[in-house]
């Protein structure tokens, strides 16, 4: 009989009788983690990336501690305009979008229902993506609300460190963008800065330490700049969201900034290992079977080659956490039917092994359930795959 003494002993136990492949959540630490999230915002509202969970079942556990004088999670940052219209109509409100949308049909969706309307928020960053929006809603009588996209990447002379987003970047830009919006009967209701250079990196090394405080203070004295200007054009915003969970701290240092989004720091993926500003504690894992041996040192488990998006390398595959000490095979990886790994001696067939994904609600998409373990009750709930939705 395997013995498990690992973070996913509780896991182990309570899904003993369950075929793998399967996922599992352990739903204390979440909420541990859930909690650090908000102590991390310091009062300043969390608003829930559903990109990085993937799960109504837990957005609504995130979401159901409510927002309390001293913050906590309200509202969702949603991916696609028709998740956000799904999740609208099963009764969440205040959805503002990550993202642009170009889905006419689900623009037309959104325009013919108030509730729908007053319920999501939609993003810009292009005159071309307003024009495309007002055509698709068919009608000058719909005014949809709408947040502007500002690109909070650092630029050293031609040097350009963050993602590629918008082209929104001067407070003259921003302004014109509003102007704009607002002549074509939009809703200018905020302005979202997401500095993925701090957000999304680990504190890895002394130069991207610095990097990362470099272009802390850049975007704060810029964004100060973009909204005086975007004001001087619509007004009092009602949001102004900025960071992600490796960023909190930046963000909420602006006073001028009224909520954070985080998601990835609910289930915790090896993306996040290396954080200066929090403690990891994993959440999320799977497991997956030994089928065969083809040494005695290495074990070949089924599928498990579930690789995160980004840049391809070592960084966006699985990591085999239990038993410790496996390693991938450089030559094959994680595979698409088959996984095998080394080191892997004590293992039999029919043998469990558990690993981490490197982000988090991209698992969701290769399992149709959670499977929940609060001590020793489990609970099992449908991932959006499960619930047959898939958003791209």
């Amino acid at each position: 009989m395997v013995v498990v003494t690992s973070p996913v002993a509780g896991l182990h136990a309570a899904t003993a009788e369950l075929d793998p492949p399967l996922a599992a959540l352990d739903l204390a630490v979440l909420r541990a983690n859930a909690a650090d999230l908000v102590r991390r915002a310091n009062g300043v509202p969390v608003r829930v990336a559903s990109k990085s969970v993937r799960c109504r079942a837990i957005l609504e556990e995130v979401l159901g501690s409510g927002l309390t004088a001293d913050g906590g999670f309200a509202g969702i940052m949603g991916y696609s305009l028709r998740e956000a219209l799904w999740l609208a109509r099963l009764g969440a409100r205040d959805i503002l979008l990550g993202y642009p949308t170009v889905d006419r049909a689900a623009l037309a969706e959104l325009a013919a229902d108030e509730t729908l309307l007053e319920s999501i928020t939609l993003m810009v960053d292009d005159v071309a993506q307003l024009d495309l929006i007002r055509a698709a809603v068919g009608s000058d009588k719909v005014h949809p609300r709408v947040c502007l996209d500002v690109d909070a990447s650092l630029r050293i002379g031609p040097i350009h460190l963050g993602v590629r987003r918008s082209p929104i970047r001067t407070p003259e830009q921003a302004a014109a963008l509003a102007r704009q919006a607002l002549e074509r009967g939009f809703r200018v209701v905020g302005v979202m800065t997401y500095e993925a250079q701090i957000a999304g990196l680990p504190d890895s090394n002394i130069a991207v330490r610095l990097v990362k405080r470099a272009s802390a203070a850049e975007i704060t004295k810029r964004r100060k700049q973009v909204l005086d200007a975007v004001r001087s054009v619509t007004g009092k915003l009602e949001i102004v969201n900025s960071g992600g969970t490796g960023s909190i701290e930046v963000s909420i240092a602006d006073p001028d900034v009224t909520e954070v989004t985080a998601g990835s720091g609910l289930y915790v993926p090896t993306l996040f290992d290396n954080y200066r500003a929090f403690t990891p504690r994993p959440a999320l894992y799977f497991a997956t079977p030994v089928l065969r041996k083809p040494t005695p040192s290495i074990a070949t488990v089924f599928a498990g080659g579930y690789i995160a998006s980004g840049p391809t390398g070592p960084t966006r595959v699985p990591k085999p956490v239990w038993p410790s000490g496996l390693g991938l095979i450089g030559t094959e990886g994680a595979g698409e039917v088959q996984t095998p790994l080394t080191a892997a001696s004590g293992l039999r067939i029919g043998d469990r092994v558990w690993f981490r994904h490197a982000k988090a609600g991209e698992l969701c998409e290769r399992f149709d359930q959670l499977h929940l373990v609060d001590g020793q009750t489990r609970t099992t709930v449908a991932t959006y795959r499960g619930e047959g939705k898939c958003f791209g």
